[in-house]
């Protein structure tokens, strides 16, 4: 069953409140099902998945099963540990201190804003994308050393394969907290160089005066301090591989220094005349853009051209979400290797870590999954123990503005206008294909977006309030050729 096709089951002895529940989901496009007898909820799911269904997600409402909410979670969890319980308050308030069992996936008060309920679906719905896509996958799925099964990273590997083995100079970008020093890493363990050394150096940690040192090396007396000769980073690596992490920060002076080391593959120390060759490859990496600090006359043209022989740009992690959970396991089995507290995380965390933007990357959610193990050592971190700003994301729209609409259950009576849904404002009698009629128009915006932002996707992005993987994925989604070429993205 696809996730759109799944259902929620409503579990509620009140058949009024189901009926007007079961309603307003089924206006909303979602499958439902409901159990009116708190003792039989079981055979009500089982009759789902016996009809080859699923179910996403359960709704209970706190007022009506106050004393037995602790026995109902505990049997959920026994029956299916990664199954997400969305749970509505009224009058008598759900306690905080009471304990959650952890796929309570989120509470929501009553009467309940239309935002937050949607936004609650989405989230189950991603709970079970996720079970579904990590089904049949490895625990730990680190082929080359790169973790994760999504289509960027696959590339990545095959963009690998295709260079380790020869000497060509290969040029690794992207922002920072990516892993662009994995990516290194696996680069040189594929190649015939990974029983040589590796040799890494960060041109933007050592002072410009320095570096010339660190990477030529010196002789004894060559400047104050030098009190003894000293082998630089180049003859370290001789006949491994050399890795220049920050190349965009180094000065022009420098620049032109290298450049000669990458053309003649030979150098001189500092402080002697006698002409040292090596056999290094190399592999620089860098977040900056260097074409922009070409044009800004900060990086060498010549330089530029030279290094960027290979390039492999590393994705944001927001562009491989479907990575987090793996990211997860790997960090919490990193951890419990190095004898520190480790955790579990219960499916609803694990969706809305997943569809977090990740602004700091593959080293934010290690930070993340760090402190959370410090937090909560040795036990399940749920939905409502995240920090609040990965719990809450501009695309689900999880929480309600002011003013939204809300569902008040037994209340009022149920219409369109009450739910404060679009309709269609052009209709012929011979009726309207409504979706491609949202299509057209949906691909009208996204082209006129891009052409006011003369094909820049971010610019593009914000004039439409979209996130910019979201609008890659809808431009990749209706083959629209932005202005700029793909490496604009």
């Amino acid at each position: 069953m696809s996730v759109k096709s799944a259902a929620t089951l409503i579990i509620d002895a009140d058949t009024d409140f189901t009926s007007e529940l079961k309603v307003i989901l089924e206006f909303l496009d979602e499958t439902v099902v409901v159990c009116n007898d708190l003792d039989n909820w079981q055979a009500s799911l089982a009759a789902v998945n016996g009809a080859n269904g699923c179910i996403k997600a359960i709704v209970v409402r706190f007022d009506h099963i106050a004393d037995t909410l602790q026995p109902l979670l505990c049997q959920v969890n026994q029956y299916d540990d990664r199954l997400p319980v969305i749970i509505m308050q009224g009058e008598q308030s759900f306690s905080q201190s009471m304990p959650i069992e952890e796929q309570v996936l989120g509470v929501l008060n009553m009467p309940v804003g239309k935002k937050e309920l949607i936004g609650l679906l989405a989230e189950a719905d991603a709970v079970l994308d996720l079970l579904g896509k990590h089904k049949s996958v490895p625990v730990l799925d680190s082929h080359m050393g790169l973790i994760g099964i999504s289509h960027p990273i696959d590339q990545i590997r095959g963009l690998i394969s295709q260079v380790a083995n020869s000497d060509a100079t290969v040029l690794v970008l992207g922002d920072s907290g990516t892993g662009k020093e994995v990516v290194v890493r696996a680069l040189h363990d594929q190649s015939s160089r990974k029983d040589r050394p590796l040799v890494a150096v960060n041109c933007g940690a050592i002072p410009a005066e320095l570096l010339e040192s660190e990477l030529f090396g010196h002789e004894k007396g060559a400047f104050t301090g030098a009190i003894t000769s000293r082998q630089g980073r180049f003859e370290m690596a001789d006949g491994g591989t050399l890795f220049l992490d920050e190349i965009g920060d180094m000065s022009l002076d420098m620049q032109v220094k290298l450049l000669r080391v990458l053309q003649e593959r030979c150098f001189e120390r500092v402080g002697s005349n006698k002409t040292i060759k090596v056999d290094v490859r190399i592999i620089a990496a860098t977040h900056r853009n260097l074409e922009h600090l070409v044009s800004e006359g900060r990086f060498r043209l010549d330089l530029f051209y030279r290094l960027n022989v290979f390039p492999i740009e590393v994705p944001n992690l927001s562009e491989r979400r479907e990575d987090v959970p793996l990211l997860i396991k790997h960090f919490t089995e990193r951890l419990k290797a190095d004898k520190q507290s480790t955790i579990k995380f219960a499916p609803g965390a694990l969706a809305a870590l997943a569809n977090y933007s990740w602004p700091g990357n593959v080293r934010e959610l290690a930070n993340l999954v760090e402190r959370l193990s410090l937090l909560y050592p040795g036990k399940s971190v749920g939905w409502q123990d995240l920090p609040v700003k990965y719990r809450a994301n501009e695309d689900w729209i999880a929480e309600s503005e002011a003013g939204s609409p809300a569902f008040d259950f037994g209340n009022s009576d149920l219409d369109e206008s009450k739910l404060n849904m679009p309709r269609p404002s052009i209709l012929s009698e011979s009726g309207i294909d409504l979706k491609q009629y949202l299509r057209d128009i949906e691909v009208g915006l996204i082209n006129e977006a891009l052409e006011m932002s003369n094909g820049i996707v971010s610019k593009a992005a914000k004039l439409l309030n979209l996130q910019r993987t979201t609008l890659v994925e809808k431009i990749r989604k209706y083959e629209i050729n932005p202005v700029e070429s793909v490496s604009g993205f």
